[in-house]
């Protein structure tokens, strides 16, 4: 376990309403939801936007506008 999941392992908490269950029922319980838990957080990765061809060709075709420069002539700079 990495430290950041022994910090969250001390945060959880179960809350039985009704009946009482075992330490065991509650250890498999608990094994359970973090599996799903897991499983689940390694689907839910967004893949990599993909560049179609277009965007990786035109890459150098203008320049963005410097507004440093202003509407006047532009000499010697």
């Amino acid at each position: 376990m990495t430290a950041a999941e022994d910090s969250a392992a001390e945060d959880i908490r179960v809350e039985v309403l009704r009946g009482s269950p075992t330490e065991e029922e509650l250890a498999a319980l608990i094994a359970v939801v973090t599996e799903a838990y897991a499983a689940e957080a390694a689907q839910a990765v967004a893949d990599a936007p993909k560049r179609s061809a277009w965007e990786l060709s035109r890459r150098a075709l203008r320049q963005p506008l410097r507004r440093d420069l202003g509407w006047g002539p532009v000499i010697g700079r």
